[in-house]
């Protein structure tokens, strides 16, 4: 079964309160998705520490019921 965007963005959100979150979902199928994630927790961390911040939120999730995710993260700039 194919994970909801919502549930995505969730996920992402109750790792990362202050996060700003964009997600397009690809293919239409809910097993690919895009998402921009800007969060002052990734301040200091390099892009590949970033990155398997947001996959941890997803609770293993990856590879699993969400098949591919082209991530970017972000700190916030204002």
């Amino acid at each position: 079964m194919p994970m909801q965007q919502n549930e995505l963005e969730r996920l992402i959100k109750e790792a990362f309160p202050d996060a700003r979150i964009e997600i397009r979902d690809l293919a239409g199928d809910g097993d690919h998705y895009a998402a921009h994630v800007v969060s002052s927790a990734f301040i200091g961390k390099n892009r590949v520490q970033q990155h398997q911040m947001v996959y941890s939120a997803l609770q293993g999730q990856m590879g699993d019921v969400l098949h591919a995710l082209a991530l970017t993260t972000a700190i916030p700039q204002d």
